[in-house]
């Protein structure tokens, strides 16, 4: 589940300070290298001295929980709800083709597919890994807002179940996750106050089969100061934190949804059903791969501060190179082996 960061940093900042070690020299805050790497004002020494292993920490107690992991092939099916434009879909359907190996076209490290690698880490009681292998299988459009403007919770179910019943969208119970994608004018129950973007599972009562699915929504005529950080950033952080970054495909809030469908994602292959990998007891509010990594993007980050990420010669930041040309802004991951976040752009 996807926290807005906001809420998530007070947390977060006393994690990193609690973790962090004292340094005599200062890092440096930018690279005279191409692409030209990027730490908008950097943190205070304690949360920078050590550029490795950013959040690592034998605190966390990330633990296996005997339940499945997406290892076979991925089958997407996106559900579009409400109104939205050609190139916002377009961005979104080119960072989902970029995560597979076998699709995306980019070029130059680091990219997508190289951040989905820490994801495969993970496996089953068998060994089987999370697959590498996703595909954007089909795409529903349910523009006439069938169940209203706002949803909640369960009636975020009854989308899936109708648009499994107005198209030839199939029940793909074996390989298929359902990705509900809502516009700016739809509202959600929680939205802002207490998530960006949430996963689950079907209820056969509802759909007839028990299928993983994730829900984000748009954010920017909402809250993009919670849900589109560090494209937006709150008021209170306007003096002392990082300013809000240029997002990479120039929209705020389709490019903060990217990092909020990645995390998603991630904790959907990880752990589909609520029973594989998260820490904590309480599987009602598990503590999962992406939640311990939020709003790190680079090496250096922590406690509110993104990290360095990488700026073209337009000034838009990011941190991975996807399909088609596209850049993304994504947050790390965390990684069984290193015990730490991870994520393909670190600089150690």
């Amino acid at each position: 589940m996807y926290f807005p960061f906001p809420l998530f940093f007070p947390f977060l900042f006393l994690f990193f300070l609690l973790l962090s070690t004292s340094s005599t020299s200062p890092n440096v805050q930018t690279l005279n290298a191409q692409p030209e790497y990027h730490n908008p004002k950097l943190p205070p020494r304690p949360l920078s001295t050590s550029k490795k292993f950013e959040g690592s920490s034998n605190l966390v107690n990330l633990r296996y929980h005997m339940g499945p992991v997406l290892s076979s092939p991925i089958n997407i099916y996106i559900i579009w709800y409400g109104k939205w434009a050609p190139p916002h879909k377009n961005i979104i359907k080119d960072f989902l083709l970029s995560i597979s190996p076998t699709t995306t076209t980019a070029t130059a490290a680091p990219t997508v597919a190289d951040w989905w690698r820490t994801v495969t880490l993970y496996t089953d009681q068998t060994g089987a890994n999370v697959s590498r292998s996703i595909t954007v299988a089909g795409e529903y459009s349910d523009d006439l807002y069938s169940h209203g403007t706002h949803l909640t919770r369960l009636s975020v179910q009854q989308v899936i179940s109708s648009a499994v019943k107005r198209k030839p969208f199939p029940v793909d119970h074996k390989n298929g996750i359902y990705l509900i994608l809502t516009s700016v004018d739809v509202t959600v129950q929680d939205f802002c106050r207490a998530v960006c973007g949430f996963h689950y599972f079907t209820f056969p009562s509802m759909v007839g089969y028990t299928l993983p699915y994730a829900w984000i929504g748009n954010s920017v005529k909402q809250c993009p100061e919670v849900c589109a950080y560090p494209f937006a950033v709150p008021g209170y952080m306007g003096g002392g934190g990082p300013g809000a970054l240029t997002p990479p495909n120039a929209d705020v809030g389709v490019d903060g949804m990217i990092s909020v469908i990645a995390h998603e994602l991630a904790e959907l292959s990880s752990n589909p059903l609520v029973n594989a990998w998260y820490a904590g007891e309480d599987p009602t509010a598990p503590t999962e791969i992406g939640d311990l990594c939020e709003g790190l993007y680079g090496t250096g980050g922590g406690g509110g501060y993104v990290g360095q990420v990488m700026k073209d010669r337009m000034g838009r930041t990011y941190n991975l190179n996807g399909a088609r040309g596209r850049k993304f802004m994504v947050q790390w991951i965390w990684s069984p082996v290193l015990k730490a976040c991870a994520g393909p752009n670190a600089l150690d």
